[in-house]
Parts: structure tokens; C-alpha cells; sequence
């Protein structure tokens, strides 16, 4: 969950309305960032004041006067420019050769800058929320190792449930799985086992993640796969070579 998403969640949280898959999220997310964590507590404290206070306050003589003095106040007219007929075609053409160049390098550098800053983040989102599972009293909201009852548990809490499989056979063992927050998407999140380490394989949408990774971020590595014809993405502490050997395994 991201600064801006935890910001329009504030009233709703305040208010007891949010499941508990969200608000989970957000109390993560508020543990971890100060300046959410400081615009709670000012909207908690803005509500109490107004509840306790009383807003009505009459308005004083002199404010009716002032209104009144400048509906009464004539606008001034504005001055008419005379018509200027327009610059001949071969001044036009050069304009909108110039215009139409320097519109086309400024989009590309905007379309790169904008591509990396999105992967950066979403990055950087990935092994937050795998951070906070790590951190989690249970990394899983459903426990189970049959995929007959991981898939169904995600329908109705996603936009589509994901394909499950597990791996004991090839010692990835699936655990379970949990609904979690990647920026302000909610996504299905399936939990694997190898060894002693934990394995997240995140389903994002088809306009999520298409150039996600790979990356390494404090000796954790996030790898993009295809699930099943989803874009997904692994993130887990394993080594690189069991890491690219479980990737094949999701992608078969």
C-alpha cells in the first residue's frame, strides 16, 4: 500500500469500514510511514474537535457590507484588442514542424523516465509486502496445502482467482495463500515452501507488471514470470539458480 491509497483509506478506517484484508494493510503501512502515521492521528484529532465543538458562528455587520459594496462596484471594461490576421502557411508549417519535434522527444524522454519510475516502485512494493509477511504473525490467510481449497478461498476476494499448483514433489511445498496490497492493487499472493525459506508468488493484473525485475533488494530476489498467462512475479531470499529453477516450474 502506497502513501496516496493509505491517505483516501483514513475516514474509512476511522470509521470501522474496512474488511480485514485492508485494514490489515493499512495498519502496516501506517507502522512503517510517519507522515501517514501523523495525518491519522490529525484527522483523529480534527474529529473529536468537531464533535466537541460548536461550528455555528454568525457572520459579522461588516461582511454583509463588504458584499454588498462589490456587487455594487461596476466591473471595468476590458480592453478590445484589434484582430491580427493569422501568419502565412509557410510560418504556420514551421511552427508545427518545430512544435511537432520537440512534442516527439519530449514524450519519449517522458515515456522512459515514466517507465522506469513505475518498475522502480512497483519493485519496491513487491518486497515490501513481502517484508510484512515475513514480519506477520501468519504469512498466509488461508493455511493449506491442497490447491482445491487455496483457489476457491481467492473467488470474490479478487478480480480473478489464480491457477494453483503445488511442488512437493520437486521440494516446493505450497503453504497456503493471502490477499495483499501492491501500491494500491489487491492482489492474490500464493505461498510456497523450500526448505527453510519462504517463497511469495504475487498474480498481478495484465497491466501491472509486464517488465517487472529482475531485481535484488537486501539479499532478496524478485523474479517476473508468466502464471498461467498472468503476470506474476516471485520474490524470496533462495539462492538465484533455485530461484530461476522454481520460476520454470510456475511458468510449465
Amino acid at each position: 500500500m502506497d502513501c496516496r491509497l493509505a491517505r483516501s483509506l483514513l475516514d474509512a478506517y476511522l470509521d470501522n469500514e474496512l474488511d480485514r484484508a485492508d485494514a490489515r494493510a493499512f495498519e502496516a503501512h501506517v507502522d512503517g510511514c510517519a507522515s501517514c502515521r501523523g495525518a491519522l492521528s490529525e484527522s483523529d484529532e480534527l474529529r473529536r474537535a468537531l464533535h466537541e465543538a460548536s461550528l455555528r458562528y454568525p457572520a459579522p455587520p461588516a461582511l454583509h457590507e463588504r458584499i454588498v459594496a462589490a456587487i455594487a462596484t461596476p466591473t471595468p471594461a476590458q480592453p478590445q484588442h484589434a484582430w491580427r490576421p493569422a501568419p502565412t502557411w509557410m510560418r504556420y508549417a514551421a511552427a508545427c514542424v518545430i512544435a511537432f519535434g520537440a512534442g516527439g522527444l519530449s514524450l519519449q524522454w517522458w515515456h522512459s523516465t515514466h517507465d522506469a519510475s513505475v518498475q522502480a516502485q512497483l519493485a519496491s512494493d513487491l518486497f515490501a509486502s513481502h517484508w510484512r509477511a515475513l514480519a506477520a504473525t501468519s504469512p498466509v490467510d488461508v493455511v493449506s496445502s491442497d490447491h482445491h481449497t487455496v483457489k476457491p478461498w481467492f473467488a470474490g476476494k479478487v478480480a480473478q482467482s489464480p491457477e494453483v499448483r503445488d511442488f512437493s514433489g520437486q521440494g516446493f511445498a505450497l503453504v497456503g495463500g493471502r490477499i495483499d496490497y501492491v501500491g494500491s492493487e489487491r492482489v492474490p499472493v500464493l505461498v510456497y515452501r523450500h526448505g527453510q525459506h519462504l517463497i511469495d508468488v504475487f498474480v498481478l493484473s495484465r497491466t501491472g507488471a509486464t517488465r517487472v525485475g529482475p531485481a535484488q533488494q537486501q539479499g532478496y530476489a524478485l523474479q517476473a514470470i508468466t502464471l498461467d498467462g498472468q503476470p506474476a512475479a516471485i520474490v524470496t531470499d533462495m539462492d538465484p539458480q533455485e530461484v530461476t529453477r522454481f520460476a520454470q516450474l510456475l511458468s510449465h
